[in-house]
């Protein structure tokens, strides 16, 4: 039997810089719906990626001394870097810059031309460069961009153009007829007020004043102009006009992902190119909120941008991906504050979920020796019927709230199982019925009940927070069973077999002492202010650098005699490094792709005279240097040949 498919994009990212929480917020959504929909048993193809063409990107690469190309792979680069230390499960990424992509492109434009739908005019009009957007005189305020508030510029140019009215009625009709289409119904209202029912103008598809971007295929004086380009990758990655297997499997896509900005070009302009070239339109277009700060709309314009990465670092992947998605309504505006997070992560993740974790198994070792105990048969009280029941009802609810995109609801209804497994445990008072033996048999069916409610939460936690189940599933002795691990497994339950070893570990989610790392956030936000620093990788290399400043780098063979884990955090390996004379610490973000013990005995590349920095209060003195591959694994630099440590490299 064919499993259901299910295709989930993002918009593919405008890399002009690195991105920032409000981009991952989209991303950290897609990813909870495609993991979600391959827990059900999808077949889920999840793509994402960068548009890479245009003005703005032509500009900034000038401005720092990098041809486009160049300019993009680094910033292409750290993109991949975040999304790999989010643990973003995507099954493609495409860039507009590929072959795969341009070829189609190219064959899209020569279709429309030749069936009329694209002509050669002249624009005279008003232009937004960030936005890359056309705007007329009506629609400018006050000679600014309506979307993003900057100057626009008056442009006259000859060029191609789009037949947009050609296609509007049946777009409004096609939106009328499907209510789902554009979510959520403010922006659906927003699309037909604003834009269908005052007349759409043709739209120009080309540009002569810059050549970064993909050149027309019959006039090489033009290039395409960016959203025809950009919105077409959703079919480009498919192998539309070229191996269209993935095409057939997948397409329409189920649901088009993005924050509210860009959903004009995504419920407009496609679905009409998609009309033209007789395509099926998407099922879904739904253009979530902002993330708001104190000072508005999260902007790199305004400075107040969060780097997810700094917040990666200090904490793990699984609790800002918890946070995003549990703090917001899915669909509307909210606001994010380093302080809210925080509380959430103590209250939600280190309280209720952590807690209730601990507490069953410290009392699982202290009654039972870690030995999960059987309940007692046809002896269930008031108690554990609710538990059981609300258990057994919580796939279909979730179920239904995700293909609602509300993430926000989902999280709050499943941690109405954890609280309610909380409860069960003050009820009940094992440690009360431990203290007599004829209430054994009912200390067992109590901890057991709490053993089975634990792996319900864990497989239900799956899509949002993926690595959080696996370290419970370590605790309760079920790691190695897989058919535990199943959604199918949530129809039934008592499936933990009773004789199961369980162990338990460290704290899911130690508590946070907040002031203390408020103050750790504001300090490092200042430290990357002054130093200019970039946690994502570098957006391609300087141009040229002399011979003198290489020689300022003072690059040694280090061998790393010691490593260990820093307490709280995923990343994070402290290291003791052997220079010859001396032996230096050094704070490494290498925990995901190395074990402390294949480290010990290798000899790396170290940088000695980098300026010392306290890391999570612990001092760093150095850099072991390492490369990243394509797929975001780092690997550490190795010396050929036996070379003496505090060797110097020149």
């Amino acid at each position: 039997m064919l499993k259901k498919t299910y295709y989930i994009t993002t918009p593919i990212y405008y890399p002009s810089d690195k991105l920032h929480v409000g981009h991952s917020y989209t991303t950290v959504a897609a990813d909870a719906m495609a993991r979600f929909k391959r827990l059900l048993g999808y077949d889920v193809w999840f793509l994402t990626g960068t548009d890479e063409h245009g003005l703005k990107i032509q500009r900034s690469a000038e401005n720092a001394g990098k041809t486009p190309q160049l300019f993009v792979d680094g910033i292409v680069a750290g993109i991949k870097n975040l999304w790999a230390a989010m643990d973003i499960s995507y099954d493609d990424f495409i860039r507009t810059t590929e072959p795969r992509h341009k070829q189609v492109v190219q064959g899209i434009f020569d279709r429309l031309y030749r069936q009329g739908d694209i002509y050669k005019g002249r624009y005279e009009g008003w232009y937004c460069t960030p936005c890359e957007s056309f705007w007329t005189a009506r629609q400018v305020d006050g000679g600014n961009c309506p979307d993003c508030g900057r100057p626009v510029e008056l442009v006259a140019e000859d060029g191609y153009f789009f037949r947009m009215s050609k296609y509007a009625d049946r777009l409004l009709e096609h939106i009328n007829n499907n209510p789902d289409f554009i979510q959520p119904p403010s922006r659906k209202n927003e699309m037909i007020n604003n834009f269908l029912r005052p007349g759409l103008e043709d739209l120009c598809v080309s540009r002569a004043t810059f050549d970064w971007g993909i050149q027309v295929p019959f006039d090489g004086k033009y290039v395409i102009y960016v959203w025809l380009d950009a919105l077409s990758n959703y079919i480009t990655a498919l192998g539309y006009t070229k191996d269209e297997t993935l095409f057939h499997k997948y397409w329409p896509a189920d649901v088009h992902l993005m924050a509210k900005e860009i959903v004009r070009f995504h419920a407009i302009y496609w679905p009409i190119f998609l009309m033209a070239l007789d395509l099926p339109l998407p099922k879904q277009i739904f253009g979530h909120g902002w993330l708001i700060m104190k000072e508005g709309k999260m902007s790199k314009s305004k400075g107040n941008v969060v780097d997810p990465m700094v917040l990666l670092e200090r904490y793990s992947s699984d609790s800002l991906r918890y946070y995003l998605l549990r703090e917001i309504s899915f669909g509307q505006d909210g606001v994010f504050s380093n302080e809210s997070m925080l509380q959430r992560i103590n209250t939600d993740l280190a309280n209720d979920l952590g807690n209730l974790l601990s507490r069953t198994m410290t009392m699982m070792e202290r009654f039972f020796d870690g030995i999960v105990p059987a309940p007692a048969d046809g002896k269930e009280e008031k108690s554990d019927q609710e538990l059981r029941r609300l258990a057994l009802e919580m796939p279909s609810r979730i179920e239904k709230l995700m293909d609602e995109l509300q993430f926000n609801s989902a999280l709050e209804t499943l941690w109405a199982l954890v609280r309610r497994s909380n409860k069960y445990i003050d009820e009940n008072a094992p440690w009360l019925l431990a203290k007599k033996e004829e209430k054994r048999e009912r200390l067992g069916t109590v901890l057991y009940n709490l053993c089975e409610a634990l792996r319900f939460i864990s497989i239900l936690l799956l899509p949002y927070m993926p690595r959080t189940p696996r370290r419970i599933w370590s605790q309760l002795g079920i790691e190695t069973m897989e058919d535990l691990h199943k959604w199918d497994s949530l129809q039934e339950w008592g499936l933990i077999k009773p004789g199961t070893k369980a162990q338990r570990k460290a704290d899911l989610f130690p508590r946070l002492d907040i002031k203390k790392e408020l103050a750790s956030l504001l300090e490092r936000k200042t430290e990357k202010e002054k130093t200019g620093e970039k946690t994502q990788a570098p957006a391609g290399k300087p141009k040229h650098v002399s011979i003198e400043e290489f020689a300022r780098l003072e690059v040694r063979v280090g061998e790393i005699v010691s490593a260990e884990p820093v307490p709280k955090t995923d990343k994070l390996l402290k290291l003791e490094v052997n220079l010859g004379q001396e032996k230096r610490q050094v704070v490494a973000g290498i925990a995901l792709h190395y074990t402390p013990q294949e480290l010990i005995g290798k000899k790396v590349l170290f940088l000695a005279n980098l300026k010392p920095a306290k890391i999570r209060g612990l001092l760093s003195e150095g850099m072991i240097l390492a490369a990243t591959d394509p797929a975001g694994k780092v690997v550490l630099t190795a010396v050929d040949g036996d070379v003496p440590a505090g060797s110097k490299i020149s």
